[in-house]
């Protein structure tokens, strides 16, 4: 085995690691990536990778409890199962995975994929010879019967496929998020299990897509049961497929019935002692269709710009002391609820004496849990204040949202109001910051020889100079031309 190494970004006691499988195997043998969990509960973790030449073949989770000294410690490893399509040799990237928080690495490796080993053949033992019936099984028979097979009932479930909205209608640009659930009772554990579910997933999807709707989907998750209490009554949920979907105008988003099949096991109703007592058959499962609605936004010079979430302003600036011909960072930061990729830049006027401004540079970061997407987006500029006195940043950056849960519109200005010390200067020299490459490698390597104003003028004024002295000089040839000729 392969081990990656993990490293911690949250709870000290939670250790996570990567478990890579046998470099060599035969083709009709799984490839697995594992990993193991222990010190905390598993909560999320990253997709495992895809492998090229090979298909994903399903997952499976063991946990391990171990008691040392009277302390009981358990350990959860998930392992994702790949199916190689041909022999030969593949290399496995490096990769690495995320699991509650903590990012593992994995160096990756190289494979080798051989023929299925031949299996021996062993000569058929010829039947034995009917043996003569015993007479006090025919006597049985007679009185008795011969035995009768096994018959088998189909239990009614309260298992149901729902996909379930968390609004009934939306604004334009408003996120809803969409979950697709199958509930079962405890009681229909037994009952009831999954069947070609990768193969259905990508049918279903096709089916849920929104062409008038931007979406963020979740990531990829092993399928856990969580349990939940709906119309009073308690039911195992587990969580299909979600997503957050974003209208980009007023047409409502139609969700048509999708189907899920299962396997539905029928139940012997005479059970016998040594048999499994069960018969797998199929179910087909189906949600409700639905339609939500989606409002346009009240009326507003820039309505179809606005970005429209739950958002606030977190500020950031890195200095507390200003003079006038230093420059310093001043962060315009987004936080909350909605879609990022809509948020623009706040644009400065363009008449502001008192500073030169440069950027901004952008930086987003996204969240997606516990059903929500959000996270934050930061415009980072760069100031350089020319004259003394506040500087109006209030003025300066501003940002117009539209709210949906306050159906309106709010804006989003700093509160900071640098004091520049110093004298007046006509021009402020703008000098690179050591910690930033752009202007360390632009700056650095740029001309700074003056030019003239009127160069252009001087090369237009030298061009006739010089065609006239050709002109001259084709006229003086052309003269004594003629005065050779006899």
């Amino acid at each position: 085995m392969l081990f990656g190494e993990g490293v911690q970004a949250q709870a000290p006691d939670a250790k996570a690691r990567i478990i890579l499988g046998k470099a060599e195997f035969p083709i009709n043998e799984y490839y697995t990536i594992s990993f193991s969990l222990s010190g905390a509960p598993l909560e999320r973790y990253s997709a495992f990778p895809d492998l090229e030449g090979f298909k994903k073949s399903g997952k499976s989770s063991t946990t391990t409890t171990r008691i040392v000294n009277g302390q009981s410690s358990s350990e959860l490893t998930i392992t994702q199962r790949y199916a190689a399509y041909d022999e030969g040799e593949f290399v496995v990237k490096p990769f690495t995975m995320t699991v509650n928080g903590l990012t593992i690495r994995s160096p990756g490796a190289t494979l080798t994929v051989k023929t299925q080993p031949a299996t021996t053949s062993v000569p058929a033992t010829p039947p034995p010879a009917p043996a003569q019936e015993a007479p006090g099984i025919g006597l049985l028979d007679q009185l008795f019967g011969k035995p009768k097979p096994q018959e088998y009932m189909e239990p009614k479930d309260n298992a149901f496929l729902a996909l379930v909205p968390d609004k009934t209608t939306i604004f334009t640009g408003e996120g809803v998020h969409i979950g697709l659930y199958f509930y079962l009772t405890p009681a229909d554990q037994g009952l009831l299990a999954f069947h070609n579910f990768a193969g259905q997933l990508p049918d279903i999807l096709r089916q849920l897509r929104q062409p008038t709707a931007w979406e963020e989907s979740f990531d990829e998750q092993e399928i856990y049961p969580e349990t939940v209490v709906a119309g009073g009554k308690t039911y195992l949920r587990y969580r299909l497929y979600e997503a957050e979907f974003y209208p980009l105008n007023a047409q409502p988003l139609v969700f048509p019935e999708v189907a899920l099949q299962m396997i539905k096991y029928r139940i012997a109703k005479k059970p016998e002692a040594g048999l499994d007592n069960r018969l797998a058959g199929y179910k087909t499962y189906r949600t409700t269709a639905r339609t939500i609605p989606v409002r346009v936004l009240p009326p507003h010079p820039l309505r179809d710009q606005v970005p429209v979430g739950n958002y606030q302003l977190r500020e950031a600036i890195d200095r507390t002391t200003f003079r006038t011909g230093q420059p310093f960072t001043y962060s315009f930061i987004v936080e909350g609820e909605g879609n990022l990729s809509t948020l623009n830049a706040p644009q400065p006027p363009q008449s502001r004496p008192r500073l030169e401004i440069y950027g901004p540079d952008v930086q987003q970061e996204l969240k997606r849990q516990s059903g929500r997407v959000g996270g934050s987006k930061q415009f980072r500029y760069r100031l350089v204040p020319t004259k003394p006195g506040p500087v109006p940043l209030d003025s300066l950056f501003s940002l117009i949202i539209f709210n949906p849960t306050t159906a309106r519109y709010d804006t989003l200005r700093p509160e900071i109001a640098p004091q520049v010390q110093g004298q007046k200067q006509a021009g402020a020299a703008f000098h690179a910051r050591p910690d930033d490459p752009f202007y360390q490698q632009v700056l650095t390597s740029a001309d700074n020889t003056l030019q003239p104003v009127d160069a252009y003028a001087a090369v237009r004024r030298y061009a006739n100079i010089i065609l006239g002295a050709l002109l001259i000089l084709a006229g003086i040839g052309w003269w004594r031309g003629r005065r050779v000729e006899p």
